[in-house]
């Protein structure tokens, strides 16, 4: 008579875990403004354009950050600044951290395939875009960089960049599972260093938004 198999499913333990990533290159913006996605939405549906606005520098920096705070009224070197001084916070979407955890563990071969690690762990955020605070020493500056654009057309982008940053993150992940807390930092940290988060990234072929999970 055949014996039957029998599996045991641990009961999840689900802990949340604080920890700090702290950058080691710039980390810059590239949030797509309100104006920019609803000109692609329209072009996209076959409206008409406008005449094409003029561009200005200082409203593309002050929208290609995530504000966790109000977005200043007007779109001025003065009113950033203002709104600077009044406490300003901004953010950045915590599902970069760990998709770049995944991707690296997967291009270094630690991995099968990149769908195997997305239950390993969660990164809590806030609001629909899963945000959590980017914490600075110095405001962030304005930088200009010259891209191309679709048929090698080229084009000037104006983003906000933070020279010293770190963000305070809270890790959820199962402790009965088959990663171990600090095979889950360890992740990070390699994402921190393989992928980066933000614009011109290791992963994309610079050398920006690099970081590593301070010792605790």
């Amino acid at each position: 008579m055949a014996t039957k198999e029998i599996i045991e499913i641990k009961r999840p333990e689900i802990v949340d875990v604080n920890l700090r990533i702290v950058g080691d290159t710039p980390l810059i913006m590239h949030r797509w403004s309100d104006k920019a996605k609803r000109m692609m939405l329209e072009k996209q549906m076959g409206k008409k354009l406008n005449k094409k606005e003029n561009k200005n520098p200082v409203e593309d920096f002050i929208c290609s950050m995530y504000w966790m705070t109000d977005l200043p009224t007007e779109f001025t070197e003065a009113a950033f600044e203002e709104a600077i001084q009044n406490g300003a916070k901004f953010g950045f979407p915590v599902t970069a951290i760990k998709q770049a955890a995944i991707s690296s563990a997967y291009r270094c071969g630690m991995s099968k395939d990149k769908v195997s690690l997305q239950g390993a762990f969660f990164i809590k955020g806030t609001g629909e875009e899963l945000l959590e605070e980017v914490k600075y020493d110095e405001a962030p500056i304005m930088r200009e960089d010259m891209v191309r654009v679709g048929m090698g057309t080229a084009d000037i982008r104006f983003r906000g960049q933070f020279n010293s940053w770190y963000m305070d993150l809270t890790i959820s992940y199962n402790k009965a599972g088959a990663y171990a807390l600090e095979d889950i930092i360890n992740l990070i940290s390699l994402g921190g260093y393989n992928c980066g988060i933000g614009e011109w990234r290791p992963e994309k072929g610079g050398q920006n938004g690099m970081y590593h999970v301070e010792c605790q």
